[in-house]
């Protein structure tokens, strides 16, 4: 019989770094990445400092860094021996890191040189031990300083079982509430393991990463799956924008990515899009279904070639795929997939690779997960999507009675998400059941579909749809340069005077004519400033409604 595979962290790591000893782990864009046994040793030693300083199976270490190898190696060496990891994002305010840490009762924290700043007004005895992450120096500590040693290896190893608490992930989702999900050693190393049966990867692979990993889809996909895999990261160690991404691009030549809807959109809009309307010619050829399959087929290559030619799967998730975007996606034959899943998931629920991938279909459900539908609708299908399986939370930290309301005695996860399942098992995503818009009439109205069309209007860069006193409003933010070179403005602000209005009138006439009459909108709101955002890139429609 088959031995079964212990799901923790230091079992999933243990294998690899004795079959990938000297290959390459991990790396900056730019420098030469250490080998498997590197960061083997690397870990240890720190796990073997923090021994030294006092931390103890159990104990809760936060993360505040940017993404480069010291996260990851901070992160393993606190959970390997047991304790606690605490991620923190980068664009957290002082305020939301203080609340975090004051809430989970953080021991100590890894911090990065850019982010030191954000907990120089904290009391020392709030987070008493603070380590640089980038050499693991010690910059606060309430005993006899210990230096760091790079070749110490831990004392002891501390058992760590599936069910020990390895993470609490700090959600900053679209409804306001922070909440701390906890996470178990068999939550992450399940999705890490089972990742593979959505798209199987090597040591030859490489991965660019560009998303915080304090988030889950980040870290469990894109930190613990591929080096348990023997594939090998690299990391930006800056914001991706063009100037630093499009170099390193070439000069990786990633196989695989992880990324958000908003980056590809970005790139349609900016790069692609432009090419079809900006020539008469295009503009109507376009519409010939043979001739656009052939132009967006030009396009994908075009598009590869910046990706650096190698990239075999374009991870998505986080989000909701714009169709449009998805449709030129397919016709030009671009490698990505979509997937579905909440912190509360670990984070993977479902998920395609490129050879299954279903237009705006997040995929069949992952390998060992069942998904429901809860309450479906008789006729459409739709209800909320439900799930069950080894990556489903431990809880909410100190919240026992959150808990109770999104998990069921029966083991059910509630998502809050609306959906249905159609008859080959694929996941079809609606929206969040709190987002949905019912009219008297009983018509439902889902604000991210409208959302879509809105965003597919030329000079739209973002839109929120909401209901205002029984009207339906879209608040629209507006490329800022691309409004001024159409309206001949110079660089001021923009004057929201006569031109706007018919700007704001046209696109109005441009969504009603594309949805149906109960989702037509009745009132365009020009929002001045671009809209606060989560990790994943969605709007924190709280603030606005």
């Amino acid at each position: 019989m088959e031995e079964k595979e212990c799901l923790t962290l230091p079992a999933l790591f243990a294998g690899a770094a004795s079959r990938f000893g000297e290959r390459p782990a991990m790396a900056l864009v730019g420098e030469t990445p250490i080998s498997y046994r590197e960061l083997n040793q690397r870990i240890g030693a720190v796990m073997a400092w923090q021994q030294k300083l006092g931390i103890q199976k159990g104990d809760r270490v936060a993360i505040l860094s940017a993404s480069i190898p010291g996260w990851g190696v901070s992160y393993f060496a606190v959970t390997f021996m047991g304790a606690v990891v605490v991620p923190l994002l980068p664009d957290f305010h002082s305020s939301e890191i203080r609340n975090i840490l004051e809430h989970s009762g953080a021991k100590a924290i890894f911090i990065s040189d850019g982010l030191l700043a954000k907990i120089n007004d904290l009391p020392d005895d709030l987070v008493p031990t603070r380590i640089r992450v980038e050499d693991f120096t010690l910059i606060l500590h309430p005993g006899t300083p210990i230096p760091f040693e790079p070749e110490a290896k831990p004392v002891e190893f501390i058992p760590v079982a599936e069910d020990d608490l390895a993470a609490i992930i700090y959600t900053s989702g679209t409804s306001g509430k922070s909440k701390g999900v906890m996470l178990t050693h068999r939550n992450i190393s399940f999705v890490a393991r089972k990742s593979e049966k959505v798209q199987e990867i090597n040591e030859t692979d490489r991965f660019l990463s560009i998303l915080p990993l304090s988030h889950t889809y980040e870290n469990t996909i894109g930190l613990v799956f591929p080096l348990s895999k023997g594939a090998c990261i690299y990391y930006l160690g800056k914001m991706p924008t063009p100037s630093v991404l499009l170099p390193a691009l070439q000069a990786i030549r990633p196989t695989v990515m992880l990324t958000v809807p908003l980056i590809i959109e970005k790139i349609f809009r900016s790069r692609i899009k432009p090419r079809f309307t900006g020539n008469i010619a295009l503009r109507l050829a376009i519409h010939i279904p043979f001739i656009r399959r052939k132009l967006n087929l030009a396009a994908g290559k075009k598009l590869m070639d910046t990706f650096g030619g190698e990239l075999r799967f374009f991870g998505i998730g986080g989000a909701r795929l714009n169709k449009t975007v998805e449709k030129f996606l397919i016709e030009a034959k671009f490698p990505y997939a979509i997937g579905y899943g909440l912190t509360e998931t670990a984070p993977l629920l479902a998920g395609s690779n490129p050879r299954n991938s279903r237009l705006q279909s997040t995929g069949p459900a992952l390998d060992g997960v069942e998904l429901m539908i809860h309450n479906a609708d008789s006729i459409t299908g739709e209800g909320e999507i439900w799930a069950k399986g080894p990556n489903v939370m431990k809880g909410y930290y100190k919240e026992p009675g959150l808990t109770e309301e999104v998990i069921t005695p029966d083991g059910w996860f509630r998502t809050g998400d609306l959906g249905f399942i159609d008859k080959d098992g694929y996941l079809f995503i609606k929206g969040r059941i709190n987002n949905l818009i019912v009219r008297s009439g009983g018509e439902n109205i889902f604000p991210e579909e409208i959302e879509s069309v809105i965003n597919n209007f030329r000079f739209v860069a973002d839109s929120l749809v909401m209901d205002r006193n029984v009207k339906l409003a879209a608040l629209v933010y507006f490329n800022p340069d691309e409004v001024r070179q159409h309206l001949h403005l110079k660089e001021e602000t923009i004057d929201h005077g006569q031109e706007m209005d018919k700007l704001c009138q046209e696109l109005k006439l441009y969504v009603n004519h594309r949805v149906n009459k109960f989702s037509q909108i009745q009132e365009v709101i020009v929002q001045t400033e671009p809209f606060e955002k989560t990790a994943t890139q969605k709007i924190k429609r709280y603030l606005y409604s």
